[in-house]
């Protein structure tokens, strides 16, 4: 086995680590609540030790915060499934959508924290700015008016921004997104009288 493949097996099983400790924290503090799930419980789940635990995430909250390093590429491979072509509106609208239902199994657990503690809310801020900032170029390059491009950008993140502060975490993931194309189909029609 040669260096570059040895280390893309080693980033890959890095990869899985990391997923199977966030997947079993995310469905342990889904059933019992944050506070009630130690870190050893989330360990356990994962079936790895806490010192592994520890090698991948900070701290319990970074567990459940920290970005996934593989959601760049969901959000790329979203805006890259869009037909050439299509109206701006259109290919936004089903770039939130699908980026939603993407991370949707951890967002009731995060807005949960993140209401708890402005502190926590902070931690990803990050991923959240460079998602926006591609999304921004994506559509500035499909569109040549730039005005057009950053008019319809900002109504896009003001629905998605809407739909999230107004979704009870009690709901579940499915009303988040109904909500948001609730959000998306009022906000296309416009608020202008007919």
């Amino acid at each position: 086995m040669v260096d570059g493949e040895r280390d893309g097996l080693r980033e890959r099983k890095k990869r899985r680590t990391w997923h199977a400790i966030r997947d079993a924290a995310i469905r342990l503090i889904d059933e019992r609540g944050f506070d009630a799930v130690s870190v050893d419980e989330i360990a356990a789940a994962a079936g790895v030790s806490r010192s592994t635990l520890f090698n991948y995430f900070a701290s319990k909250e970074a567990v459940v915060l920290d970005p996934d390093p593989d959601e760049p590429e969901v959000w790329r491979a979203l805006m890259r499934a869009r037909p050439a072509g299509e109206p701006l509106w259109d290919a936004l609208r089903a770039v939130q959508l699908g980026y939603l239902e993407a991370v949707g199994d951890r967002l009731p657990v995060q807005k949960r924290l993140k209401a708890s503690s402005p502190k926590l809310a902070e931690s990803t801020r990050e991923l959240s700015e460079q998602f926006a900032g591609e999304l921004l170029d994506f559509a500035v390059s499909r569109v040549p008016d730039g005005v057009e491009a950053l008019l319809t950008y900002n109504v896009v993140r003001a629905t998605v921004g809407t739909a999230y502060s107004t979704w009870s975490i009690d709901d579940g993931i499915d009303r988040l997104l109904e909500i948001a194309r609730d959000c998306f189909d009022r906000a296309g029609r416009g608020f202008a009288p007919d």
